[in-house]
């Protein structure tokens, strides 16, 4: 459950650096964005996840089954990928975890507004949308970059907190109010920092190792006790081979016995023949 867990936030962080890279690209931004969410989204660590809900499968079914081979088997494959999660966070901690970008970086991103609408720019439209809408912002600043760096009389449609066909246009004239005040620039500096994205994350990771070594030492103790009680069976099992071999030797015993049995009968029944002939000559 906690694999399916990290695929889903995994999954979840991916879409939004798809569009966070799209606004970033070719500036010192994205570089920025690489460097803090690379680690996360890691190919090593998707795969490691996805290994692992096929690994917990087979080692509930050895456990059902009380299978050695499965056991034995799920404990390395635990033991493995373990130590992949550990060498991928130490790598991770290793590195440098300031953000190599400054908030002045960040005016750079206007130039990536200018494009905004065109119909061979429609993925950059629909970035921009996301973003805005996403992190409640409007602009890299201010509103007002929309009006500055296109000719758009007013902003988008993504700009507004009640968001419907033409709001823009109507806070534009009527209530400011009703568009995000805050630029995306700080929103995405923020979101460079990683606060709770990587929280959540590292959380998830550090559950995972955690559940893995008390799963690897349950595995180990289930192990032992199946493996003892294969060699040295149980007193019940004793009792049960005893009474078992008592059951044997009775019968085996009247099977013996049945022919002495059926000799006394014959010389009883021969006596009593001849008792009876003898006393019908006397008479």
């Amino acid at each position: 459950l906690m694999s399916i867990s990290v695929l889903g936030v995994s999954a979840w962080m991916r879409d939004y650096l798809n569009n966070v890279l799209t606004l970033t690209a070719e500036t010192r931004v994205e570089e920025a964005v690489i460097l803090t969410y690379f680690p996360v989204v890691h190919p090593v660590m998707i795969a490691v996840c996805c290994f692992l809900i096929i690994v917990g499968m087979l080692g509930y079914c050895g456990t059902v089954k009380r299978n050695l081979l499965l056991l034995v088997w799920y404990f390395g494959s635990l033991l493995v990928i373990f130590c992949v999660e550990l060498a991928c966070g130490v790598w991770t901690y290793e590195q440098e975890i300031t953000v190599p970008v400054q908030w002045s970086d960040m005016i750079t991103l206007k130039a990536r507004m200018t494009n905004y609408g065109l119909p061979r720019y429609q993925w950059l439209t629909h970035a921009w949308n996301f973003f805005q809408r996403e992190f409640k912002c409007c602009g890299v600043v201010y509103f007002t970059d929309w009006l500055e760096m296109t000719e758009m009389d007013w902003p988008p449609d993504s700009c507004c907190v009640r968001e419907f066909p033409g709001c823009s246009k109507q806070a534009h004239h009527e209530d400011l109010s009703d568009l995000y005040q805050e630029g995306c620039g700080k929103k995405m500096y923020t979101f460079l920092r990683g606060t709770k994205q990587l929280q959540v994350l590292r959380f998830l990771g550090i559950s995972i190792g955690v559940t893995q070594i008390l799963a690897m030492i349950l595995t180990i103790t289930l192990l032992w006790a199946l493996y003892y009680d294969r060699r040295d069976p149980g007193a019940d099992q004793i009792m049960a081979l005893k009474s078992d071999t008592s059951q044997q030797l009775s019968c085996h015993s009247v099977e013996l016995l049945k022919p002495s049995l059926t000799r006394i009968f014959e010389h009883t029944s021969m006596a009593n023949s001849f008792n009876t002939h003898f006393e019908m000559e006397e008479l």
